[in-house]
């Protein structure tokens, strides 16, 4: 059986490790070449080398507006097209509102929404050009419900979801998908902020997602026949209680 994505190039954001990462290999393994995109110049250094040839590094601090701009030219300049692109980087936020850093808040909200609406645009601009293409966000469960224990970082899905929404109608008569993955909590670094409470409730219940599976899904949106898009999966862990 032949590669899906074979002949197609994929760029990931923060995909040093996650769900960035296994997308990748996820990609990889249907014959993408792929750039994996993220500020960790180590990280990225060692699971490229795991991976073989076709995946690319690309080191990129996404909250410097400079090399933001940078990630499409720097691209096309190694590749030369862009099928794929998954806008996967974030940070996350939680607690309460009162504990929340100022800085902490604006980092996120450039993270999350400002640098994921640069980055579309860009490539959207190459992907409208060629008449096709995919752009899949990663949102979350959060962006579906009013999370009470963390409402920076909820805010900032549900923003960053009507962005998703609304650009699709702008561009899906170029011939391009845009569609959004929306899982629950899943087995990342960002847990490592979650509040200590809600993250030792979710072990005990055993209500968490890996990354291979969300990257297993992403593929699925990715394979579809171009007459179908999917708009948004939301994934719940089967013991995940809202």
């Amino acid at each position: 059986m032949s590669a899906k994505l074979s002949g197609k190039v994929a760029v990931v954001t923060g995909a040093a490790s996650g769900i960035g990462l296994a997308s990748a290999q996820a990609m990889l393994s249907q014959g993408a070449r792929v750039v994996l995109v993220d500020r960790d110049a180590q990280a990225l250094e060692r699971v490229c080398a795991d991976l073989g040839e076709a995946a690319q590094p690309l080191v990129l601090d996404l909250l410097d507006a400079g090399s933001c701009a940078t990630l499409v030219p720097q691209v096309l300049e190694r590749m030369g097209q862009i099928d794929i692109f998954h806008a996967n980087a974030g940070m996350y936020v939680g607690g309460d509102l009162l504990d929340a850093q100022p800085d902490a808040i604006d980092r996120m909200v450039q993270l999350n929404i400002s640098v994921v609406m640069k980055n579309v645009r860009d490539v959207l601009r190459h992907m409208i050009e060629r008449q096709t293409g995919d752009v899949i966000v990663t949102s979350s469960l959060a962006a579906h419900f009013p999370t009470p224990w963390e409402p920076v970082y909820a805010s900032s899905k549900w923003a960053i979801d009507c962005f998703v929404q609304t650009t699709r109608r702008q561009v899906f008569k170029h011939g391009i998908r845009v569609g959004s993955i929306s899982p629950g909590p899943v087995i990342t670094s960002l847990l490592a902020d979650w509040p200590a409470d809600k993250l030792q409730e979710a072990r005990e219940k055993g209500s968490l997602l890996e990354a291979a599976e969300v990257a297993e899904v992403v593929l699925f949106m990715l394979t579809r026949p171009r007459g179908m898009t999917i708009r948004d999966v939301v994934m719940l862990p089967t013991q995940f209680d809202l």
